[in-house]
């Protein structure tokens, strides 16, 4: 199994190469200094006297300063990293991940599904949009060196850029009940035209977007929000996705990102829209839409640039 699979695995073996460095040069310095302090200045005789030693200012700023910068160049080095993980170029690959005692299901925009494997394609930036139905759980690529809790109620993200064909295991890391050991799914990194024929090979029905317009008429969406931009009960969905600075009532800004949205489907009274406040009657989809028709509805919404 090839542990630079991606540049983000690159970077995190770099990462653990200096800390080793540093770790073991600083673990010589301790243990052959006590050695040698402890031969050099051993007792001879029971007539030996410790000789009168004063501090030297010098070596203790030395010794606390060299340190304190090695930890900032840590720090500084693990937050790009962690920064890196979560960059998402806009033509990502968007699957959503959607995790359940014990099983990993997959969701591409076409409609397409599986079940504790999926596939990509080589050198395509993918982001992996996930949430849980019961516990939390944490989706790991050891390979890849990328992990993520995922939460129930809300979406976490998670990016990555595979740069070598192959199969990579998925772990869950956080325990999750009975058959958490058991809970694994295999990530395929394959060719486009492979990724392609793949998704030809068994893509029925719906797309997600072609679902989430379709709900949006049989859910009742469509009496209170448009999709041209017009106000009616509700704000328009046209241009929705994305948004910044999308003001509250009471002032608050929001990015209008697939949290808030989910956060707007399922508990509407939670995040008003200034302007919409007297007159909001959406009634909470919380229980009444799954996991399935909030993601194609948000899909939809997405699509309405």
């Amino acid at each position: 199994m090839n542990s630079d699979v991606t540049q983000i695995a690159q970077q995190v073996n770099s990462l653990y190469d200096f800390l080793l460095i540093t770790s073991g040069i600083a673990c010589a310095i301790l243990i052959f200094g006590m050695i040698y302090f402890a031969v050099k200045y051993k007792r001879k005789t029971n007539n030996d006297k410790t000789p009168y030693i004063s501090h030297n200012s010098f070596l203790e700023f030395l010794w606390s300063f060299i340190p304190l910068v090695i930890f900032m160049i840590v720090f500084a080095w693990g937050w790009i990293i962690y920064h890196e993980m979560r960059k998402f170029p806009k033509d990502s690959l968007e699957v959503h991940v959607t995790a359940k005692q014990w099983q990993w299901d997959f969701t591409y925009k076409s409609g397409k599904t599986s079940a504790n494997e999926f596939y990509v394609p080589v050198n395509k930036p993918v982001k992996l949009i996930m949430t849980s139905m019961d516990v939390i759980h944490s989706f790991y690529i050891p390979s890849m060196k990328i992990k993520q809790d995922v939460v129930p109620g809300r979406y976490s993200a998670l990016g990555f850029k595979a740069e070598k064909l192959g199969e990579f295991y998925v772990f869950c890391t956080e325990f999750c009940g009975t058959a958490h050991s058991a809970m694994m799914a295999k990530l395929k990194v394959v060719s486009q035209a492979d990724y392609e024929k793949w998704l030809q090979e068994t893509d029925e029905g719906l797309s997600m977007a072609q679902l989430g317009a379709k709900y949006y008429n049989e859910k009742g969406c469509v009496a209170c929000h448009s999709l041209d931009g017009s106000k009616r009960v509700g704000p328009s969905w046209k241009g929705l996705f994305g948004m910044k600075d999308h003001e509250m009532e009471g002032g608050e800004k929001l990015i209008a990102d697939e949290n808030y949205i989910r956060t707007s489907i399922l508990n509407s009274q939670d995040k008003i829209v200034k302007g919409y406040g007297p007159r909001s009657a959406m009634p909470a989809y919380q229980g009444q839409l799954n996991e399935k028709e909030v993601a194609a509805l948000i899909e939809y919404i997405k699509e309405l640039k």
